[in-house]
């Protein structure tokens, strides 16, 4: 067993897991955040993304030692103060859920898109989501909820519904 320490969510935790545990598994099966979902658990989906340090990674393909003193945001951890993060409900309100399960991973890595380009074209919008499958094949309203986040994360856009009017916390920005 090797102990690490990471940030979950804003929280801390110390556990002592096995060294080749994945950090997909940590996440649910230890910390019991099941919103990170396990599809292929070879890295072909991207249902399991989530951002570590800021960036996505497909955390089947992370072990969890390997997350040690890092900051780690699962699709649990994106939502503030009650409010979904714009990209939660963008997809609530361009119907980019479909059947769900490919949801968190796709939304995280909008957000982690979102982070580096504010703006991007729905090239850019395909390009940056490569790598998280939809099996519905829903991606035309997916692609529509992410160009609709941006819109509404632009200083001074007009929130959508529900929303708060503060900025909304993003990943990447490199």
């Amino acid at each position: 067993m090797t102990e690490v320490r990471v940030t979950v969510d804003g929280v801390n935790y110390a556990d002592d897991v096995e060294p080749r545990m994945l950090l997909a598994q940590y996440l649910r099966e230890t910390l019991g955040k099941t919103g990170t979902l396990i599809g292929c658990d070879t890295s072909n989906c991207g249902a399991c993304t989530v951002h570590l340090d800021g960036q996505s990674v497909k955390s089947c393909s992370v072990l969890a030692v390997q997350a040690d003193g890092s900051e780690v945001t699962t699709i649990e951890g994106l939502a503030r103060d009650g409010n979904l993060h714009p990209v939660q409900e963008a997809f609530r309100e361009c119907h980019g859920l479909q059947c769900g399960y490919c949801t968190p991973g796709m939304i995280m890595a909008a957000v982690d898109l979102l982070g580096d380009n504010p703006d991007p074209s729905e090239q850019e919008v395909r390009e940056g989501i490569e790598g998280n499958l939809c099996r519905c094949t829903g991606y035309q309203n997916i692609l529509r909820a992410v160009q609709s986040a941006a819109q509404h994360m632009k200083p001074g856009a007009a929130q959508p519904s529900g929303q708060a009017a503060e900025a909304a916390p993003v990943a990447g920005g490199n």
